[in-house]
């Protein structure tokens, strides 16, 4: 048989008074009205085995039953809508000074832990890398090529993608533009905090750039006004919302489950340079973070791959329990 489960405690006087306050003054719904006894309850519990009344419980107390909480597994947005009741509880009971201050004011719940972020398997990665459309306009092919290879094999940002210019100028300078420099097979960048970088550009990534120059001012006459390395159809420097959009596209026409973003090949750069050579201090420089702890969530994307590799590959990973 179950044990059975023990009976929500009874609720103190000034806990009732409150219900019945909020019930008429805010004309709650009674699914709302459920939740704030369940808060109430749950604090009722709480105070009872601290051997305390509702009424004499401190902030100190309070973080205490927030650790409990979080400690059994409730997510850090669950344990702030439950302070959200507690704090609307006390104070009403200040109000009436039933109580001298809300203990509950200056308590917060925990930080929910960052997502880690969206990488490619290595696989599907290179099969957008390699993908090609015999049907396409030739143009766009060769377009969209180039900046798939850049994204993926540079894990520039968007904005620095959109932002390269084809040579070095003093307006690039002036107006934070980058640039390719192929003969260096260098792509220099204008980042994050104005800051200046240099990647180098792989031999995949340099052949589809060769293959984009070759074909980029074919629709203007032979000659692009624009010093912009990917231009649309009009000449104009292609805008972030247009990558994002291709590159959807793309990820669709080659087959991937997952509809793939700009950020994702940059964070799948980071991954699979991580896995390939472990050097979280070489990920940093190559993708222009200032401090290495922005770099060490690749880490954690790292262990998961370890992980994977270990339950397919080790002997006692797979043997049956």
């Amino acid at each position: 048989m179950q044990p059975e489960t023990p009976p929500p405690p009874q609720l103190p006087p000034e806990a009732l008074q409150y219900l019945e306050h909020v019930r008429v003054e805010k004309r709650l719904a009674a699914r709302t009205l459920t939740l704030y006894t369940l808060d109430l309850q749950r604090l009722a519990a709480f105070a009872a085995g601290a051997g305390l009344p509702l009424l004499r419980l401190t902030g100190a107390h309070i973080r205490r039953f927030v650790a409990q909480m979080h400690a059994a597994g409730r997510s850090g947005r669950g344990i702030a809508l439950i302070l959200s009741g507690w704090r609307g509880f006390y104070a009403w009971a200040a109000r009436q000074g039933l109580v001298p201050h809300n203990p509950v004011q200056d308590v917060r719940a925990p930080k929910a832990p960052k997502p880690l972020p969206k990488a490619l398997p290595v696989d599907e990665a290179v099969r957008l890398a390699e993908h090609e459309d015999s049907g396409a306009d030739p143009w766009l092919e060769a377009r969209d090529a180039a900046i798939v290879e850049l994204l993926y094999g540079c894990g520039l940002r968007v904005g620095e993608l959109v932002g390269l210019d084809v040579a070095p100028s003093p307006a690039a300078h002036q107006q934070g533009r980058g640039w390719i420099d192929l003969q260096a097979g260098e792509a220099h960048v204008f980042g994050k905090g104005a800051k200046r970088r240099s990647v180098p550009v792989g031999r995949a990534a340099a052949q589809a750039l060769r293959g984009w120059l070759a074909v980029r001012a074919q629709p203007f006459g032979g000659a692009a006004a624009d010093a912009a390395l990917f231009i649309g159809r009009r000449g104009a420097r292609l805008s972030a919302q247009s990558v994002w959009l291709r590159l959807r596209q793309r990820s669709q026409l080659a087959g991937l489950t997952t509809p793939v973003h700009p950020h994702m090949l940059r964070h799948s750069f980071a991954s699979h340079l991580l896995q390939s050579s472990g050097d979280l201090r070489a990920v940093q420089e190559l993708l222009g973070h200032a401090n290495i702890t922005t770099t060490q969530v690749y880490t954690r994307l790292d262990f998961q791959h370890l992980a994977r590799v270990y339950d397919q590959a080790h002997p006692r990973a797979r043997r049956k329990s």
